[in-house]
């Protein structure tokens, strides 16, 4: 499945700082600690000198990544027209068949994280209260059988704004 090019202005600052950081700070250092590591001589057994090259390479391959997905992402900016209805960007409150309440927010796949309550928007779930309202009733079907949710609240608030 093709990833969604969407996210929300706070995961796309957190990926420009991410890029910034490796590139500023990040690889600068490492890239010194290696030339300080070959100045030692046998670079064959010198694990410093081959720890930082692995470390280059893995720095290099994110900044790469970063740059080229950064050029395809589209922030998404919650419309005023959207309020009641669960779009890009909201947080939705979910309750479950055992009266349970999760609250996620739909964001896209580059900023999930499920400990942050993210969700993804290409994720079953997001795709099933995509476009529901209030009150709406909601059958998701996963590996485990079928579940059905609840929606019990839905805000366009982002988490800074709620605290």
């Amino acid at each position: 499945m093709k990833k969604s090019n969407l996210i929300t202005r706070e995961g796309y600052d957190i990926l420009e700082r991410e890029l910034r950081y490796l590139w500023k700070d990040e690889r600068p250092r490492v890239t010194q600690q290696v030339a300080d590591a070959a100045a030692l001589g046998d670079r064959s057994e010198n694990a410093e000198y081959i720890y930082g090259k692995k470390r280059l390479r893995e720095i290099d391959r994110r900044v790469r990544f970063l740059t080229k997905r950064l050029e395809q992402l589209q922030i998404v900016y919650p419309s005023p027209k959207q309020q009641g209805k669960v779009y890009f960007g909201a947080w939705v409150q979910l309750e479950d068949e055992t009266g349970d309440l999760k609250n996620y927010r739909l964001v896209g796949p580059d900023e999930f994280d499920l400990r942050l309550n993210k969700l993804s928007i290409d994720s079953p779930l997001a795709r099933a209260i995509l476009g529901k309202s209030l009150d709406d009733e909601v059958k998701v079907v996963t590996p485990a059988g079928e579940q059905w949710y609840l929606i019990t609240a839905i805000s366009y608030q982002s988490s800074t704004d709620k605290e």
